[in-house]
C-alpha cells in the first residue's frame, strides 16, 4: 500500500509556523458565521464559497498564487511541505479554537496552488438532526461484522458514521479505535473509551496503523477509507475476529458496493473474499446528499439500506448481488429502504423539490408512481428470509 502521508513534527495545530494564527482562520471563521459548507481559493479569483449546495463569490478580491501558496504553508510542516511539492496534493485538518474543525486538501492545478476546504462542524449530529432512518441504531449496536458506508465524495458518509459513532458513545461501554485521513469529528468520552489516530500526525501510514490495531484491544473499529486491499483485508479479518469494523466506499448502491470491494483483489481471490463479506457483512448504507427546500435545513441525505439477512447472505455467496436492490424492497418492513422511498419521504416531508428527486432517482417512473400510492413489485426467486 503506497504510503500517502509523513508523520508531522510536534507542534502547535492551531497557529501558524511563527507563532501567529494561520491567514486561512480568518476565512474559517467567516465560514462559520455564513454557515457555509464549502470554500475555494484558486489563483487570480475571488473566493467561492458553498451555501446551500450553491457555490458562489465572495465579496473580497482576488488572490495570488503566491498569496495562496503562502496561506498554504502557514498549515503545513516543512516534513508535509515536502511532501506537497512532490506529489501535488496533500491533506490535513485543522481546529479553530473554541470553533469548527476544517478539512482541507490543498493542490496544483495549471502550475498554481489551490485550497479545497470543508467545515466540520464540532457537534456531531444525532440521527434525528441528520434526518436518518431510526433503523440505525439498530445497525450502531451491533456486536461484530462489517457496516459499509458508501456514496460519492461529499455525500455525508463521514458525517453518518461519526453519527453512528456518537451513538454508540452514549449507549455501549466499549473501545472504539479510529485510524482517520484525516480526523473530521473529534468525540468526548462518555460510556466508550475512543482512541482517534490520525495518518501523518499519530501513526506514519494506514499499513502503520492497521499492523498494530488488534495489540490496541478495540471492541469498534473505524477505518476511514477503504481504499486498497490492504485496508479491507484488515477490516475483514477484524469484523471475523469479533469486532464492529466502519469503513466507507466509493460507490452508488448497495450491488455496486459488492462490486467494488471484490474488485480491490486478485480474481482467484475473490470468492473466498465473498464467503467471507457474505458471513461478516451487517450493513450497507448509501447516501446520496441532496439540497433541501426547507428554510431551515441545507441538504438532506436520500439513503439506500440493507440489512443482512439469510436472503441477503445467500445472494452475496451465490454471485447475485444484483438482486440485491429486489430483497431490500421486499424487506422494507425490517427497517430497509430503496432510494426510491427514501426520495418519496424526503418530497412528502417537503425537504426536496420533486425535480432534484427525479434527478437523482434509479428509477423516475418507479418514484412517481410511489407518490401516486402504487407500490412495486417484483419478484424474486429466494425466499423473503
Amino acid at each position: 500500500m503506497a504510503k500517502e502521508h509523513q508523520p508531522i513534527d510536534d507542534h502547535d495545530q492551531h497557529s501558524g509556523r511563527h507563532g501567529k494564527p494561520p491567514q486561512l482562520e480568518q476565512y474559517f471563521r467567516a465560514m462559520t458565521s455564513g454557515e457555509a459548507s464549502d470554500l475555494h481559493l484558486k489563483a487570480n479569483a475571488v473566493p467561492h464559497v458553498r451555501i446551500k449546495a450553491i457555490i458562489r463569490p465572495t465579496r473580497g478580491e482576488p488572490l495570488s498564487g503566491d498569496r495562496i501558496l503562502e496561506m498554504a504553508m502557514e498549515l503545513l510542516t516543512e516534513k508535509q511541505q515536502r511532501f506537497f511539492q512532490e506529489t501535488g496534493s496533500i491533506d490535513v485538518a485543522h481546529e479553530v479554537p473554541g470553533g469548527d474543525r476544517f478539512r482541507i486538501n490543498i493542490f496544483r492545478q495549471r502550475g498554481e496552488t489551490s485550497i479545497s476546504v470543508r467545515r466540520v462542524t464540532k457537534k456531531i449530529p444525532s440521527f434525528e438532526q441528520l434526518y436518518l432512518p431510526k433503523v440505525l441504531e439498530q445497525v450502531a449496536m451491533e456486536h461484530q461484522g462489517l457496516v459499509l458506508l458508501s456514496g460519492a465524495t461529499g455525500s455525508g458518509k463521514s458525517t453518518t458514521i461519526a453519527s453512528m459513532i456518537e451513538y454508540i458513545n452514549t449507549h455501549r461501554a466499549c473501545h472504539v479505535v479510529t485510524i482517520e485521513d484525516p480526523i473530521e469529528y473529534i468525540y468526548e468520552d462518555n460510556k466508550a473509551l475512543i482512541s482517534q489516530r490520525e495518518i501523518g500526525i499519530d501513526v506514519e501510514s494506514f499499513e502503520s496503523a492497521l499492523k498494530y490495531l488488534m495489540r490496541e484491544d478495540p471492541d469498534i473499529v473505524l477505518i476511514g477509507e477503504m481504499r486498497d486491499r490492504d485496508t479491507f483485508q484488515a477490516a475483514l479479518q477484524a469484523s471475523e475476529t469479533g469486532h464492529l469494523v466502519f469503513g466507507t466506499v466509493h460507490a452508488s448502491s448497495a450491488p455496486q458496493t459488492i462490486g467494488r470491494v471484490l474488485d480491490l483483489f486478485p480474481p482467484e481471490a475473490r470468492e473466498l473474499v465473498r464467503q467471507s463479506l457474505s458471513f461478516n457483512l451487517r450493513a450497507i448504507v448509501c447516501q446520496k446528499l441532496l439540497p433541501s427546500i426547507s428554510k431551515t435545513v441545507d441538504r438532506v441525505p436520500a439513503v439506500e439500506i440493507l440489512i443482512s439477512n439469510p436472503s441477503v447472505r445467500q445472494l452475496i455467496s451465490e454471485a447475485r448481488e444484483t438482486e440485491l436492490t429486489d430483497v431490500i424492497r421486499s424487506h422494507e418492513r425490517e427497517g430497509m429502504c430503496t432510494f426510491t422511498k427514501s426520495l418519496k419521504e424526503l418530497i412528502e416531508k417537503e425537504l426536496v423539490d420533486p425535480k432534484v428527486a427525479y434527478d437523482v432517482a434509479p428509477n423516475v417512473d418507479e418514484l412517481k408512481m410511489a407518490l401516486k400510492g402504487i407500490q412495486t413489485s417484483r419478484a424474486t426467486l429466494i425466499g423473503r428470509g
